[in-house]
């Protein structure tokens, strides 16, 4: 199974479960068929074929209960419609360019070892590190992780339609307890068991981890060092980065090779068709194949290079890749795209975001902080303002929402 196929596994079966027990099903009817203690001891005999000692597995599954509120995640989980340029925002926030800078620079040495051994480019890494846990500060944070055993437990017991890939993830964790890799007290993630600052998944951190400080294990946890390392390596293995070469570059074109734009070509084949890039200056390398993309209509528009299919593998969704290209080009000390997205917001500054959720608090509607991360407490206060105002209720921290809030009730 390689690397890819298992990150996208856990995207898409965190997506089909959630949307499976929305339809109804619970943990009961899930894991009708067998008792939870009964199937622990059913499972030994394919821990044991791992090579997991009963002393493991014992340790880790003896007294374990499952973590059945996986299966309801669906209710603690608002939905936010968002836009585009809303989803961009969020996640390349003011918070998110400051602190991302101030992270590069205390671990400049081992993002620039990261580049110089992998290749991968120091200011992706960054974006990629913010964006999957805002630079290790959510990895401990118990309002978004929880012991992974009993919720992979839960997960392979209790959940029919992608049981294989819960317990596979599941042996994988034993197999990392067995090593002495981790403990089953610091395994804490996601729902869904991705760990550590850049949420690597069981067998990410099996197969792709790096010991890169040096201390006899590998971890995702800690220094970022070896979660950085491992995942430069991801990229580079499973999805062919390509050393040396940029992402992508924001553009202008004539509409008419918008229009007809298919597939890749090489960048100084677009220059003749008329493609030039959005801040006027030269393409660095003409030589780099590379497609057109525009995310919506009227909006920025985008040359996008292997490499941005390469960050794609850790995360197969455009706007994703997207965030984590151009959060990683702020932080280097690139400015906001050049064409605004129809209908966008500026991105509100750190300032007025602490602002918003001072405001949301005096109000009655607790943003859970005043720090200037939009998390879920923020979103949902912001979201329960808009309601009781007349706004649309989409939970974005925004310029036009700070403009209400001045306002008052």
């Amino acid at each position: 199974m390689t690397m890819n196929f298992t990150r996208r596994s856990a995207l898409g079966a965190a997506a089909g479960i959630l949307a499976g027990f929305a339809l109804g099903g619970g943990a009961e009817a899930q894991s009708a068929r067998m008792p939870f203690e009964r199937w622990v001891e059913a499972f030994r005999s394919r821990a044991r074929a791992k090579g997991i000692s009963d002393a493991t597995y014992n340790r880790v599954m003896g007294s374990l209960k499952p973590d059945t509120s996986v299966y309801e995640l669906d209710r603690y989980q608002p939905e936010f419609q968002e836009e585009v340029w809303q989803y961009l925002n969020r996640r390349v926030s003011d918070w998110r360019i400051v602190t991302g800078k101030e992270r590069a620079r205390e671990h400049a040495a081992v993002l620039e070892r990261v580049e110089r051994e992998y290749g991968v480019d120091r200011y992706i890494m960054a974006g990629l590190w913010g964006m999957e846990s805002a630079y290790g500060d959510l990895i401990a944070n118990p309002k978004h992780m929880r012991p992974i055993f009993p919720a992979l437990a839960a997960l392979a017991w209790g959940e029919p339609r992608r049981r294989s890939y819960w317990e596979a993830e599941l042996l994988n964790a034993l197999v990392i307890v067995e090593r002495g890799w981790g403990t089953p007290e610091e395994m804490i993630g996601s729902w869904a068991g991705a760990m550590g600052h850049t949420q690597w998944m069981p067998e990410v951190w099996l197969n792709m981890g790096v010991d890169f400080n040096h201390d006899g294990r590998i971890s995702p946890f800690g220094p970022p060092d070896d979660a950085l390392a491992g995942t430069a390596r991801y990229l580079v293995e499973r999805g062919n980065y390509r050393k040396g070469e940029g992402w992508g570059y924001e553009v202008r074109a004539p509409a008419g090779v918008v229009a007809k734009a298919r597939g890749r070509r090489a960048i100084a084949s677009w220059q003749a068709a008329g493609v030039t890039r959005a801040n006027g200056k030269p393409f660095p390398r003409p030589q780099e194949q590379a497609r057109l993309w525009q995310p919506v209509p009227g909006g920025p528009l985008f040359l996008l290079t292997r490499n941005f299919d390469a960050v794609k593998s850790y995360n197969p969704a455009n706007t994703y890749t997207l965030a984590v290209c151009h959060l990683g080009d702020r932080i280097a000390g690139e400015g906001p795209f050049v064409r605004e997205f129809p209908d966008g917001e500026r991105l509100p500054t750190l300032s007025e975001v602490q602002e918003i959720q001072r405001r949301l608090t005096k109000l009655g509607f607790d943003s859970g902080g005043t720090d200037g991360r939009v998390g879920n407490d923020t979103m949902s206060a912001i979201r329960k303002f808009q309601l009781k105002v007349g706004m649309k209720p989409d939970g974005y921290a925004g310029v036009k929402l700070l403009a209400r809030l001045r306002e008052g009730m």
